[in-house]
């Protein structure tokens, strides 16, 4: 398995739980995992990251006027944008890299 099999896999898994129950820090650990997922990212993956986070953090309070789930799924989908968040900086850091030093 990939660094960045293992750390969606993580990600998503702590999102999940970080909606339910209250996690101490648990924003420095999706920023690890977004930095380290990110840094791992194949080239031809950059863009469709960089689209996930934006699209993510337009759209992660659409879903909190539903009854019951909705406040869950927003935290669920906050904190994966904020995953991917972390990744997509970290692509743009290493893409200013290997401009900098070819």
């Amino acid at each position: 398995m990939s660094v960045e099999r293992v750390s969606v896999i993580i990600a998503v898994l702590l999102a999940i739980l970080a909606a339910f129950a209250p996690i101490p820090n648990v924003a420095i650990a999706f920023v690890i995992i977004g930095l380290v997922a990110g840094w791992a990212i194949a080239k031809e993956d950059h863009v469709r990251v960089l689209v996930t986070a934006l699209v993510l953090a337009a759209a992660s309070n659409a879903l909190g006027s539903l009854p019951a789930i909705g406040e869950h799924l927003t935290a669920i989908i906050g904190n994966v944008g904020a995953v991917v968040a972390a990744s997509a900086l970290a692509i743009i850091a290493k893409n200013i890299w290997a401009r900098i030093m070819p």
